[in-house]
């Protein structure tokens, strides 16, 4: 087949953020498919498109400006612009099947606009429930806007032969919009063992450059420091960790809107600097050492229903690295946890109930050697990458086989 795959938010390895997108495509290339990504970089500032060759990867760039610091009007600016860019390139560069990954939900307007110039059918994949998020977040408030991005969504699926959700909670949010359930596939976000598998030597290394860790126990987090993320939750549970075991350190890795907030509530407890630190982003080809030096890894939201549909990358990153996780939301991946015990689910308003387990959870090192023990397992048996890929390449090779069985149909 040759594919054309839309992600506004395409990463390599050698830059910091997810990389579902590259592995999916990768493996697409690697069974003789190709693969031409449409995506952006808003680092470089060149007009027109520049194109990359990428694990085989035929990578389109262009030029739009876009971070977790805009604010939410200048993002749906950058998402235009990127939509009307990106139809024009994905009509040119032609393909069998037209492949859309979401976020934002207007991915949607080139994939379709492609897929109807081309006669091809369109495959979405859903990644946040979109557009509840943003009116659980605030970003849409007005009856106008609301209305519209729930056309947008109903326009998305309608246009889709086939629909792909990162969890089940999604793919009941798919289903509630008025879409067929037997044509929505899960494939959650998955586990890289192959990029996690390094040596215990790294970690070590990893925690002698840094004078602040040494030998002591830490909790990490990998990732976007946005409103959606709510990190400063860290910053308090550290201080209340500090109550209990000074020694405890917690290290966040990342930047977003939300970073001097974070800093901010640090600073007001008592922390930064102390047991709490924070560095900036680092490419994804450097998590493993990072994860290989943690004790326990974290995912946090701020309290809003929508957003316990997330598939967040950091906890299969952890999961993958065999490590503890903690959480502070209920949902799926809550369940996950509780079920195979593989880490620890908090009460988003009980810091001081959550600092007593975690501060315990840290110094029992039998518990977070079973943690560890079945957060590899859990990995293995229900997230490992190579396995859920043959369900993701499936879905492609089914709707690009149905138009053909049609237009024989129509011939005949």
């Amino acid at each position: 087949m040759r594919i054309i795959y839309l992600h506004q938010y395409f990463n390599t390895p050698e830059m910091a953020g997810s990389t579902h997108s590259y592995e999916m495509a990768r493996r697409l290339v690697k069974q003789g498919h190709e693969v031409h990504m449409v995506t952006s970089r808003g680092q470089h500032n060149r007009r027109g498109w520049v194109r990359t060759e990428e694990a085989g990867i035929q990578v389109h760039w262009c030029s739009v400006p876009y971070s977790n610091y805009m604010s939410y009007r200048r993002r749906i600016w950058s998402f235009l612009r990127f939509s009307w860019l990106a139809a024009r390139k994905a009509t040119v560069l032609g393909g069998d099947v037209i492949f859309a990954s979401s976020t934002p939900l207007t991915i949607a307007l080139p994939a379709v606009y492609a897929a109807r110039k081309l006669s091809a059918p369109m495959v979405f994949e859903v990644c946040d429930l979109w557009p509840e998020v943003p009116i659980a977040m605030g970003a849409l408030r007005s009856p106008i806007t609301i209305a519209l991005a729930r056309r947008l969504e109903r326009f998305a699926y309608r246009n889709a032969a086939h629909v792909i959700a990162l969890s089940l909670d999604m793919k009941a949010g798919v289903a509630a919009a008025g879409y067929p359930a037997e044509r929505v596939t899960v494939v959650p976000n998955s586990c890289d063992f192959e990029l996690f598998d390094v040596p215990e030597q790294s970690g070590r290394e990893f925690r002698h450059r840094h004078d602040w860790l040494g030998g002591r126990p830490l909790v990490v987090y990998t990732g976007t420091l946005g409103m959606v993320n709510g990190v400063d939750y860290l910053a308090r549970l550290a201080a209340a960790v500090a109550r209990r075991d000074a020694e405890i350190r917690f290290l966040v890795i990342g930047a977003g809107r939300e970073e001097n907030k974070v800093r901010q509530a640090a600073e007001a407890a008592g922390v930064l600097h102390r047991n709490f630190f924070m560095l900036p982003p680092a490419p994804k080809a450097e998590m493993p050492a990072v994860l290989a030096a943690a004790d326990v890894a974290t995912s946090t939201v701020i309290d809003r229903e929508p957003l316990w549909a997330n598939s967040a990358n950091k906890v299969f990153d952890a999961l993958a690295a065999g490590r503890a996780i903690a959480i502070n939301h209920r949902g799926w991946l809550a369940e996950m946890i509780d079920e195979s015990g593989c880490g620890l689910v908090f009460d988003p308003y009980d810091v001081e109930a959550a600092a007593e387990r975690l501060a315990a959870a840290l110094r029992d090192r039998q518990w977070l050697a079973r943690a560890s023990t079945a957060a590899r397992n859990v990995g293995k048996e229900r997230f490992d990458r190579d396995k859920l890929f043959e369900q993701f390449e499936s879905v492609l090779l089914s709707v690009v086989g149905q138009k053909t069985e049609q237009e024989k149909r129509l011939a005949a």
